[in-house]
């Protein structure tokens, strides 16, 4: 099957292009822990309240990294701090160069976190909707035996302009054409951290149908994950379209 047109049937498993392209937002409800908030001294998420732009890489944690505050992503031109009035309390431009420095190999700040995050969980909510968008490449790769059924494998070239954790990444679709797992390098972290995000636990959120339970397994020889350490654990208690 020509990748492009597959492309559609991948959509269409997810809820669709109508439902998509009639909102503006997903606001959701997450969970997130695993070693990688040790390793960067960072607290983690319990239900936290967030937003995900449909149509661009705009993401807001909501009353973070404290009451009151929002911490906010917009795409690689700038994360920022915003009070409730709308007062920027901290901002930060091209905030991805800034992960150069010495200091973010031992820890990262608020305004780190809100760019990693932010965009992490942004490409997360949108997937696989933002295939829609101009820019993206596709190309099949040998499908994978998992257990008794075999997942096709999905190689995607990301556009220049998407906050995402890198270039190519491959993802992997069951027989439904739901999303089971993708694999990429967290550049953010270091050009070392190859990694299988699984995804499981599917649900039907008023049409969006997403998997709720996302575990993020190192891989360091080929594709095969290792079965610890869960380097992030993502739980989604629910999604609004909006």
């Amino acid at each position: 099957m020509d990748p492009n047109a597959a492309v559609k049937n991948i959509i269409a498993a997810h809820g669709g292009e109508d439902i998509w392209t009639g909102i503006e937002a997903l606001e959701a409800e997450i969970s997130t822990s695993g070693l990688l908030f040790k390793f960067k001294r960072r607290p983690v998420l319990d239900h936290v309240r967030v937003t995900a732009s449909a149509h661009e890489p705009r993401f807001v944690f909501h009353d973070f990294p404290s009451a009151g505050l929002n911490g906010e992503l917009v795409g690689d031109r700038e994360v920022r701090i915003v009070s409730q009035s709308g007062k920027i309390v901290q901002k930060r431009e091209a905030p991805r160069a800034a992960f150069h420095g010495l200091r973010r190999m031992f820890s990262w700040d608020d305004l780190d976190f809100i760019y990693f995050g932010g965009y992490a969980t942004w490409n997360y909510l949108v997937a696989p909707f933002f295939f829609m968008r101009d820019g993206f490449y596709f190309e099949w790769l040998e499908p994978v035996r998992v257990s008794s059924p075999f997942w096709r494998r999905l190689k995607v070239t990301m556009p220049e302009d998407l906050p995402t954790h890198c270039r190519e990444q491959i993802f992997y679709f069951d027989d439904n054409w739901h999303l089971q797992r993708l694999d990429y390098v967290a550049e953010v972290v270091g050009a070392w951290a190859h990694a299988a995000h699984l995804c499981e636990d599917y649900q039907d959120f008023n049409g969006i149908k997403a998997p709720t339970r996302r575990r993020v397994r190192p891989i360091l020889v080929g594709d095969t994950p290792l079965p610890g350490p869960i380097l992030v654990a993502l739980d989604i208690h629910h999604i609004q379209p909006v």
